[in-house]
């Protein structure tokens, strides 16, 4: 999981994440979208590929990300017990918002 952190640590590397949120894009046109030297984002997509948080494949002389959202939910989500909450799922393939599993516990009789 620490893995998964130093990879959120750094804010290039989270937009980069966010921009895959969209679907997979090439290493260029990610590129494209920050004022740094090519070989710094390799750098990037080398700690996001090592995190398990992206995968990447060549097609020709492209190579294509995409995001591997399960991971990123699941150290998130130990990350959230690890404090004591207890997130339930929300049958969407993503964690409830706490919040609101909090409001539905203070309901109950």
């Amino acid at each position: 999981m620490s893995s998964v952190f130093k990879a959120l640590s750094d804010p290039t590397r989270r937009e980069v994440l966010s921009l895959l949120r969209q679907g997979p894009l090439s290493a260029g046109e990610i590129s494209a979208q920050f004022n740094v030297s090519r070989p710094t984002m390799s750098a990037h997509f080398a700690v996001l590929r090592e995190a398990g948080l992206v995968t990447s494949e060549k097609q020709g002389k492209s190579v294509i990300y995409e995001l591997q959202m399960s991971v990123l939910e699941e150290a998130l989500l130990g990350f959230a017990q690890g404090f004591g909450l207890e997130l339930k799922d929300t049958g969407n393939g993503g964690p409830a918002d706490p919040a609101a599993a909090k409001d539905s516990e203070e309901d109950m009789p």
